[in-house]
């Protein structure tokens, strides 16, 4: 388990739980690499009392953790709900550095490590659905000490890896392009479809060769 400089709890301020790691240019960029995957392996163990069926299955499938709520994870013994979707975020807070060492670096966690804090594609059978899932993944912010020192916590000198600019701390957390906004367009998605599916019905449905009304029209003595 990697363990962290320090833990930040404020859930009144939508924070429930941060791990930061204070980095003073003691550690190498590769090195960083290989701390975020240990935090996104920490956040794939099962909880210690998972049930026997569910243990083996994951000791065979490893990749099945996948399909274990976080409520049944270890992580979530250990912190408190997030709120969103993911596990347990990470920030990366550089010191008496270069504006150019830490773009390098944050370079490398970005390419090096995408696989711990990218979001996936949705696997659905809807099409044009640009939502991300976060659900795997380890939201990771990056800020430096002395912009904090500068403007504060609450500022926005928070940038989240595979984005850009800066944001507030919660703005940064936050996946706008996550879970609400595939639930949005699956709806929509499925409502589409419904009404293709009624036209299609309604454009089979047989026509009066008299009067052209899709309804069977009835001759003069009650007989069609």
């Amino acid at each position: 388990m990697q363990r962290a400089d320090l833990v930040v709890r404020e859930p009144a301020a939508g924070v429930p739980a941060l791990l930061l790691e204070i980095d003073r240019r003691t550690e190498g960029a590769h090195e960083l690499v290989h701390k975020l995957r240990r935090y996104w392996q920490w956040g794939r163990l099962l909880a210690p009392d998972a049930d026997k069926y569910t243990a083996y299955l994951i000791r065979s499938r490893p990749d099945a953790i996948e399909h274990i709520d976080h409520e049944r994870r270890l992580w979530r013994h250990l912190c408190p709900p997030t709120g969103r979707e993911g596990l347990a975020p990470v920030a990366f807070v550089f010191a008496d550095t270069t504006a150019a060492k830490v773009a390098n670096t944050v370079a490398v966690l970005e390419s090096a490590g995408r696989r711990s804090w990218a979001p996936r594609r949705y696997d659905t059978y809807h099409r044009g659905i640009t939502a991300r899932d976060y659900g795997q993944a380890v939201p990771v912010l990056v800020t430096t000490l002395e912009q904090m020192k500068e403007h504060g916590a609450d500022a926005a000198v928070w940038r989240r890896l595979g984005q850009t600019g800066e944001q507030t701390l919660t703005a940064a957390l936050d996946n706008p392009d996550g879970d609400a906004l595939y639930r949005h367009r699956a709806a929509r998605a499925d409502a589409e479809d419904e009404r293709r599916r009624a036209a299609e019905r309604e454009a089979r449905r047989p026509v009066c060769t008299r009067c052209g009304s899709v309804e069977l029209c009835r001759r003069p003595g009650g007989r069609a």
